[in-house]
This record gives C-alpha cells, structure tokens and sequence, in this order.
C-alpha cells in the first residue's frame, strides 16, 4: 500500500464530465484520501455536487491485485486495479476504467474511460490540488 502514499492528502478541484469530446458539466469537487488500519488500506472520500463516494483501496497478496471498492448511497462494488507507473488503472469491465495519477506541479487527477471503436474516451474528469 506504500506505492499509493503519493495519493494521500485532501484534495480541492473540479470535477468535469464529458459528451462527444465535449465538457457538458464542471462542477467543484474535495477529495480526502488518506490511510486507515496502520496503513493496510487507502481511503478516498469524494464530496461535489452530484456525488458523494466513499472507497476502500486495499491490495490482496494471494491475488497480487489492488481491489477498489466504492460505496455509494445505493450499493457498493469491487472492482481489480493495478498499478502500472505510478498510476492506479481500476478496471469494472473490458469497455470501463479508472485511472488515479499525479500530473504536472503535482496536481491529482482522475478520469474515467469507456471503450468505443476500439478506442478509450473520457468520460469525466477531476483534476485536484493539494489543500
């Protein structure tokens, strides 16, 4: 779980979704992530308008695989993920992913992608600073 430490801190940005390459909506987002259980699992806590988003991010030895699982106000998943470069690929399905990356000055961002026509659209994005 040390590989994620360079995720770890409260987060301030915004929150973009996207349609036909174009954004549709930009909102304000806070995301808090930090360590729980003497550091064996990561915790992010997204706040914005249209979603509020609790996660657990842990990684299972016998499976050598990170597991993400969001919890929302109507249910919860688990979803595979590895790390490849410093950023975090959560893939739900072959057509969906998420990728959790530090960018340029530092900055956090996320993003979200579907696959169509053989090629990988964003859908939304959220890119933070260090509060």
């Amino acid at each position: 779980m040390q590989k994620l430490s360079h995720f770890v801190g409260d987060w301030v940005g915004v929150s973009k979704a996207f349609e036909n390459g174009k954004v549709i909506r930009e909102i304000p987002a806070y995301e808090k992530i930090s360590y729980k259980v003497d550091k064996h699992i990561l915790t992010i806590d997204l706040y914005s308008e249209s979603l509020k988003l609790h996660t657990v991010i842990y990684f299972d030895e016998k499976s050598n695989t990170y597991y993400y699982n969001p919890f929302y106000k109507t249910g919860a998943s688990r979803y595979p993920a590895k790390l490849v470069d410093g950023k975090l690929i959560v893939t739900p399905s072959k057509t969906k992913r998420f990728i959790f990356e530090i960018i340029e000055d530092g900055k956090f961002r996320e993003y979200g992608e579907n696959l169509i026509d053989d090629k990988w659209v964003k859908y939304f994005e959220d890119v933070f600073e260090i509060q």
